[in-house]
């Protein structure tokens, strides 16, 4: 996959949600002010906060495209994860902080909810713009990580499109909750429904905003790349002749669908000496250094000087066979133990 495409992950799934939760904001602050309800004041809260958050997960995508320079030689890819982290605070904050503290007030001042068809509309609207970013979040996850398990995905993706699949999923909910502690409200009249749907709205927020967190904590202190793939890494150092065992491997996420890894090997020296001579004329060379010290000295010189470059060159084959299979590996660094 190109560097254009790892880019572009998340791009999309934001830009929507972004618009989506946007328009919405506005029409559960409408729905609030036209019913007083805690539960509509909690949606418009979140929407508010999904807005903004997702406008955080916009800068980190466009400072992560940012190229490598002098003093960052690995590139900005990790502003993504460091904006994102950003976001998943802010939910946690002020979406899930002020949803809550609106529950309990309402509960405690039993504050009434005058509920009217408009609260219902909106509600309505808000669940279809909701299921549909959500959809395209899920979509551009799918297909950014074929072969996955979703729970695999969820921890491997793109932390932008995660982060919006995981509040458009607890907007959607919220929406259900708000819909029926409203409808409770209306129907039994009794004030409580809607301040308990406005804490439930609040907790939810609160759960996932801290699996975000932790997700992209994990991204900022270099996460290690999938299992799977480090052991089938290892499978290709160790297949070549020149490496008898590979030690102390590391490996860690630059960016989406960016890894870097590091390890030692010991290499074979005897396979590296028969590969030097497979080709040369030794005989020819014993027979002309054999009665002169000089020549022999000199020869082995220019022998001894030949391995560096063997080695180079088989660490090159190696790097090249890594990320033809696997060229989201853009750094590789093997080292001679």
């Amino acid at each position: 996959m190109s560097s254009k495409a790892h880019h572009d992950h998340g791009t999309l799934p934001v830009i929507a949600a972004l618009a989506g939760n946007g328009f919405i904001t506005i029409l559960k602050f409408i729905g609030f002010m036209a019913s007083g309800s805690g539960a509509m004041f909690s949606e418009a809260i979140h929407s508010f906060a999904d807005t903004a958050n997702q406008a955080l997960l916009m800068v980190g995508i466009k400072r992560s495209k940012k190229k490598a320079t002098k003093e960052y030689s690995y590139g900005y890819g990790k502003e993504r994860f460091l904006w994102a982290l950003i976001s998943a605070c802010g939910i946690f904050f002020v979406g899930a902080g002020a949803t809550v503290y609106q529950g309990i007030t309402a509960l405690v001042e039993r504050e009434h909810v005058a509920v009217g068809g408009i609260v219902f509309f909106i509600l309505g609207v808000s669940f279809i713009v909701e299921l549909f970013t959500l959809w395209l979040a899920y979509r551009a996850l799918r297909k950014a990580t074929k072969g996955m398990k979703f729970a695999r995905a969820l921890q491997y993706g793109d932390p932008a499109t995660i982060a919006v699949l995981y509040e458009d999923g607890i907007a959607v909910l919220g929406v259900t909750v708000a819909f029926v502690s409203i409808l409770l409200t209306k129907v039994t009249g009794a004030y409580y429904w809607d301040a308990i749907g406005s804490i439930t709205i609040g907790i939810m927020l609160g759960v996932m905003a801290i699996i975000l967190i932790d997700k992209n904590r994990g991204l900022l202190i270099e996460k290690s790349i999938p299992e799977e793939i480090r052991e089938r890494i290892i499978e290709i150092l160790e297949a070549d002749p020149v490496i008898e065992k590979v030690l102390d491997f590391r490996s860690a996420i630059m960016d989406v669908g960016k890894y870097r890894i590091k390890c030692e090997a010991e290499f074979n020296g005897n396979v590296l000496v028969k590969e030097m001579f497979a080709q040369g004329a030794l005989r020819e060379e014993y027979d002309d250094v054999r009665d002169d010290y000089r020549k022999f000295i000199k020869f082995c010189v220019e022998s001894i000087d030949r391995v560096p470059r063997l080695v180079g060159s088989h660490i090159d084959r190696i790097e090249k066979s890594i990320q033809k299979e696997y060229p989201e590996v853009v750094h590789i660094d093997i080292e001679l133990n």
